[in-house]
């Protein structure tokens, strides 16, 4: 054999090797769960409401129920009789890097989806319009909820000018440490040069409990977290999250970068479940039933077939 029909021979067979080498590193998350029949599921066990452990152990919550319609949808989809979930607790420093790494298919919790998260990993449809809302008393002033539910008191001037300026000042308003709302809150405060003042809480239950007895008038928070929070409150009854998104942050199911087919599974499945008549029942279980709002954000993010 020649000299170049030797160099021919192997450059092909480094070609073939190449390819056989980027085919198993880069599997993907459908090739790999047909061969080993397991489906794996990251999921916070404190994160409620999205998810969290019950009293049983078992992993529960939003998320966690939309994941299991999503492995309803592969299992049939795959056609793998017997799909294997195993559900993955990751706490602390452990979530970071899961999907990238491998370590699950699914992140189940509820990431804002943003620019910078999606340099290391891609995110399914959104699951929650959510941002930063506000709780506030039922027996709050009508002029001060007319504030911050509508920007403006009886079609006045919003913010600056009488009276809605007059309405804000003067005022200790609450924020979650460590969140947007917590900037968001300090920022519109600054801007605006209200005479009112900024404190952040370290939890839901203790700015509540600020609202409660009065010390505050608005607790502003992550819009499903301010929700479940009421709902969980034996107060609840004295509370209103008023239905208005200060900033906009769609939440999603975490999932590795440049698997295409995989999403198209996962999306697929959050559609026909968002169109699904069981829906609102499974919403409503965590939220309570959702407004027109809530009902619109998901009759548009259902994509059809």
């Amino acid at each position: 054999m020649s000299y170049n029909a030797n160099r021919l021979v192997t450059l092909v067979a480094a070609l073939c090797a190449g390819v056989v080498f980027s085919a198993e590193a880069g599997a993907q998350t459908l090739d790999r769960v047909r061969s080993s029949n397991t489906l794996k599921l990251g999921y916070e066990p404190d994160a409620r409401p999205f998810s969290f452990k019950n009293e049983q152990g078992a992993p529960d919550g939003y998320a966690v129920a939309l994941c299991n319609k999503i492995a309803d949808s592969i299992k049939s989809e795959a056609q793998i009789a017997d799909l294997k979930i195993e559900w993955v607790p990751l706490e602390g420093d452990a979530k970071a890097g899961a999907v990238k790494s491998g370590a699950v298919d699914i992140l189940c919790g509820a990431e804002p989806v943003t620019l910078t998260r999606r340099q290391d990993v891609s995110f399914s449809l959104p699951i929650f319009p959510s941002g930063t809302g506000v709780v506030v008393s039922k027996n709050a002033p009508i002029a001060l909820t007319e504030v911050l539910a509508y920007g403006e008191p009886s079609s006045r001037p919003v913010w600056r000018g009488s009276p809605a300026r007059t309405i804000l000042e003067h005022k200790t308003f609450l924020s979650i440490a460590g969140t947007t709302s917590e900037h968001w809150l300090a920022d519109k405060i600054k801007t605006f040069q209200l005479a009112a003042s900024s404190v952040a809480v370290e939890s839901y239950k203790a700015g509540i409990d600020r609202i409660l007895d009065g010390s505050s008038p608005a607790l502003f928070g992550e819009m499903p977290l301010l929700m479940d929070a009421v709902a969980r409150s034996s107060d609840a009854g004295n509370l209103v999250v008023l239905r208005r998104h200060f900033t906009y942050e769609p939440l999603g199911l975490e999932l590795a970068r440049g698997d295409e087919d995989f999403r198209l599974s996962v999306d697929r499945a959050l559609s026909q479940t968002y169109a699904s008549p069981d829906f609102p029942a499974l919403f409503t279980t965590w939220f309570g039933p959702p407004d027109e709002p809530v009902v619109t954000f998901f009759r548009q993010t259902a994509l059809p077939e």
